[in-house]
C-alpha cells in the first residue's frame, strides 16, 4: 500500500515543481503506511491514508484552518496533532491550485529553516 502512496506523491511533485526546484534535493520516501517529501533531506510533505499533510508556517496554517480549507494533522484517531502541518484529505486525487501553492510554499518553507541540530554522537578514538 505504501507503494501506492510512494507513486502518487512523485507524480504529483513532478507535476507541482514544473522545474522550479532544479537546485534543491527532492526525494520522496516511504513513510510508514505512505510517503514524504524531503527537500535538501528535510521533511516537508506527506501521503498517507489520511491525506496529504504540508509543513506550512504558522500564518499560512492558521488560515487555512480557519477557512475550513484544511485541517489539522492526525496520523491517527489518537495520535497527537502534528502541530507544524495542516492536512488536505483528499490528497492528490483532488488537484487544484490551491494545493499548488501550498506544497510549493511548505518546500520554501523547510528550506528558509535553520539547519537541524544532529543527534549524532562522535566518539573521537
Amino acid at each position: 500500500m505504501a507503494k501506492e502512496y510512494l507513486q502518487q506523491l512523485v507524480k504529483f511533485i513532478d507535476q507541482v515543481g514544473d522545474g522550479r526546484y532544479d537546485n534543491i534535493e527532492l526525494e520522496c520516501k516511504h513513510f510508514f503506511s505512505g510517503a514524504a517529501l524531503y527537500a535538501n533531506n528535510r521533511i516537508c510533505i506527506t501521503l498517507t491514508p489520511v491525506g496529504l499533510g504540508v509543513k506550512l508556517p504558522p500564518r499560512s496554517r492558521e488560515q487555512l484552518l480557519a477557512n475550513e480549507k484544511a485541517i489539522a494533522l492526525k496520523y491517527f484517531s489518537k495520535a497527537p496533532v502534528k502541530k507544524d502541518y495542516v492536512l488536505f484529505p483528499d490528497g492528490v486525487k483532488t488537484r487544484y491550485k490551491l494545493i499548488d501553492q501550498y506544497v510549493r510554499e511548505g518546500i520554501d518553507y523547510v528550506l528558509s529553516l535553520p539547519d537541524p541540530k544532529s543527534n549524532r554522537i562522535t566518539v573521537k578514538k
